[in-house]
């Protein structure tokens, strides 16, 4: 029994990279019970950051490896989008701060003990299938966690300063990120804001831009998207075909008080309205 439990141990330091958490649930699919996860905690072999979630130190969390963590260990194929992924890309240089909010897009919600984990952000989730018809991304391919041998994790390239692992954080390009960003118009975001950052996408690729647009199912992003376009008349806009996206009919009222740009059929506040 002794060395049953060792080779466990074992297993689990292999498998649970530095930085990342697990769920009991998961602990409890790979043969590891509640006393055991218990005893560990007491032995100080895994912390717990929150109610039944685990961690192989109580070195602080990062809101990125927790994302890590569904993406890569708990089968939760989330993926980073919106302004969080235009922010963590390099577009948000001019955005005002404030409360920091992550977007997460999928089509499964993220586990309700994310919200109870002390960190400095707040997790925002969309359901990515009202918006596209498609996923922003597949599964990742996952390590080696139905066996005995050891994984790639521990003394590979992986691993980065401080011993946490690097892994990619899977979130949306910006050619789609733009899109999930309009789609938070008028209630939770501003045009300006997003004016402002459109003004900066001057290297988008007109192709992933058709892609999108052509997978995207709201009429009201599409039509608020080509609107700021013509705004600042990017490059890639001369690239894109228009009359292959379906843009809807009738009238979109977005704005209060607002001024019918005749185009596209949406109300926008009375200063765009002057300078489109």
């Amino acid at each position: 029994m002794v060395q049953l439990n060792e080779r466990k141990l074992n297993w689990l330091m292999r498998t649970l990279p530095e930085g990342l958490v697990v769920d009991a649930a998961w602990l409890e699919r790979h043969g590891y019970s509640s006393s055991l996860r218990s005893h560990y905690v007491q032995a100080g072999w895994l912390a717990q950051p929150a109610p039944r979630v685990y961690a192989r130190s109580p070195l602080p969390l990062r809101w990125e490896d927790v994302v890590k963590s569904l993406q890569n260990l708990l089968d939760h194929p989330l993926a980073v989008g919106g302004r969080t992924a235009l922010e963590e890309q390099g577009f948000g240089h001019y955005l005002q701060q404030s409360a920091r909010k992550v977007h997460l897009y999928g089509e499964q919600r993220p586990p309700s003990w994310l919200e109870k984990l002390n960190l400095d952000v707040a997790f925002h989730y969309h359901n990515s299938a009202r918006l596209f018809g498609s996923p922003v991304a597949g599964p990742l391919p996952s390590p080696n966690l139905h066996s005995d041998a050891p994984t790639d994790f521990p003394n590979g390239s992986l691993l980065a300063s401080g011993g946490r692992l690097s892994l990619p954080l899977v979130m949306s390009s910006p050619e789609r990120a733009i899109l999930e960003w309009l789609d938070e118009l008028p209630d939770r975001e501003s045009f300006h804001q997003i004016d402002m950052v459109m003004e900066g996408l001057a290297n988008l690729r007109p192709s992933a831009l058709q892609s999108n647009l052509a997978d995207c199912r709201s009429v009201k992003v599409k039509r608020l998207f080509f609107f700021f376009a013509d705004r600042h008349r990017h490059g890639w806009l001369a690239r894109l075909n228009p009359d292959a996206v379906d843009l809807g009919s009738g009238k979109r009222v977005l704005t209060k008080g607002g001024k019918l740009d005749q185009r596209y059929l949406i109300t926008v506040p009375g200063e765009f309205h002057a300078a489109a």
